[in-house]
């Protein structure tokens, strides 16, 4: 069948029937556009990947909201930009090195799809907060099963500076094997329920991993098979292809369980990353420079793909410029709610029915991080157009790219082309502006930075 005359029979029939879609969104951690061979062809393979793709909508221009975790998921699960929902950098387990506070006050996504009368549910890693008011089954999540912190220090043993994080809601756990591979037992565990329960609700997954954020640990089998197909490649690179394509194949399990339980057709899938990959870690953002950390396009650029058999027809593409978090209005349209006022996010609903948005918007990055390196400041990159205005440390001079001529980001123009750089650095300071009323630490820290209230998880 053609491609118009898929779209105009998909949604002739999803107007006809009151079945709303379930809604998956597969999130990986510091996962580079260079580590999907959907992508490229190179020395990783991600067979299951590249069948979601193809069987969907590839995206080529998307980014995260964020160079690293906390703030990339925040915008995710709200539809802001993460400095106005309190999140600018990294929420970690010490205090005096937790750079963000997610507002309690804020709607999330689960919020407003289980208020639609979806069930809501996330596996995997949270990374918005710790302890009350900021727990998973208290920012609209029925269900919740996985680690609150923000990396393990080991896959095997899940313990983030010698504590236990992993939770089943409330209750404390501490379950033996491959973090990932848990976390995908657990998702399809889930939607098992989810297809033989009585009640008939749509249903709504976060399928956070933690992979392939480091430390590097594939299974020891997985490595074995890298190095027998490349047995030239470099140990650090290896080890790290091997952690991807064991990621791979636990993505791929989940999905053969969300066909096997006959729920293919009406459920949305999606799969991205909140960041792109860590070059310390032989991680790959290829051709894109620089990686995590970076507003070079190596740190925000991530794969994203959406599968919809009932709408989008296989092999669909899309070139569209646009962030993490228009997920959002997306799931909250689809859902048929009503969006919530004031969001920053784009609803990519339009591309889905092979439609165009005409809608043009600045695209706004920020991050704020401690250390010398940054000393508790936030520094910030706009793209509107073709041009990309950035710095990567509070203490460098803005940064310009043109980015139809330059799409690596070689030649900074700032020098030469300063009425851009002023008109972008005007919006850049508007945003600034805007979320310099959002408090980012919570009220039980003082002047001094240490908590008032401690921190139960904490030893």
């Amino acid at each position: 069948m053609p491609v118009l005359a898929f779209w105009v029979a998909a949604a002739t029939a999803l107007a006809d029937s009151p079945k709303r879609p379930n809604l998956v969104i597969i999130l990986t951690d510091d996962h580079g556009v260079g580590d999907l061979s959907t992508y490229q062809r190179r020395d990783v393979l991600t067979p299951h990947l590249d069948e979601l793709a193809a069987a969907g909508m590839l995206f080529d221009n998307m980014r995260a909201n964020c160079t690293v975790c906390s703030p990339s998921r925040a915008a995710l699960l709200t539809g802001r930009y993460p400095d106005m929902v309190g999140v600018p950098g990294v929420i970690r387990t010490h205090p005096e090195n937790s750079w963000g506070y997610f507002r309690p006050d804020v709607s999330t996504l689960a919020d407003q799809l289980r208020a639609a009368g979806y069930s809501t549910a996330i596996v995997g890693k949270w990374h918005l907060g710790l302890e009350s008011p900021n727990l998973p089954n208290e920012r609209g999540f029925d269900f919740f099963h996985g680690f609150l912190g923000d990396m393990m220090d080991s896959y095997l043993t899940h313990r983030r500076h010698d504590v236990n994080y992993m939770r089943r809601n409330a209750e404390v756990i501490d379950p033996a094997g491959h973090a990932t591979d848990l976390f995908t037992d657990w998702a399809i565990e889930h939607v098992r329920d989810q297809a033989t329960s009585a009640d008939d609700k749509p249903f709504f997954l976060y399928l956070a991993y933690n992979a392939p954020h480091f430390p590097i640990e594939p299974p020891p089998q997985w490595l074995d098979r890298v190095r027998q197909r490349e047995p030239e490649m470099e140990e650090n690179r290896a080890k790290n292809v091997a952690f991807v394509e064991h990621l791979d194949d636990g993505i791929g399990r989940f999905l053969s369980a969300l066909d096997q339980a006959g729920l293919r057709d009406n459920t949305l899938v999606v799969f991205t990353a909140d960041n792109g990959g860590s070059l310390p870690h032989a991680q790959s953002n290829h051709p894109y420079r620089d990686g995590k950390q970076s507003h070079y396009d190596g740190g925000l650029r991530v794969p994203f793909m959406i599968r919809w058999p009932a709408m989008i027809p296989a092999g669909s593409r899309s070139d569209y410029a646009g962030l993490l978090f228009d997920l959002f209005p997306t799931c909250v349209e689809l859902a048929g709610a009503e969006l919530p006022e004031d969001l920053d996010a784009v609803s990519l609903v339009p591309l889905l029915r092979g439609e165009a948005i005409d809608a043009k918007r600045d695209l706004y990055f920020v991050r704020r991080e401690g250390g010398l390196q940054y000393g508790g400041k936030s520094y910030q990159a706009l793209i509107r157009g073709n041009w990309k205005l950035l710095q990567n440390s509070p203490y460098q001079p803005l940064e310009l790219y043109d980015l139809a001529a330059d799409p690596l980001e070689t030649n900074d123009l700032a020098a030469s082309r300063r009425p851009i750089v002023n008109q972008l650095s005007t919006a850049l300071r508007e945003r600034i502006r805007a979320a310099g009323g959002v408090p980012w630490q919570p009220p039980s820290v003082s002047d001094s930075g240490s908590s008032k209230l401690p921190l139960t998880s904490e030893k």
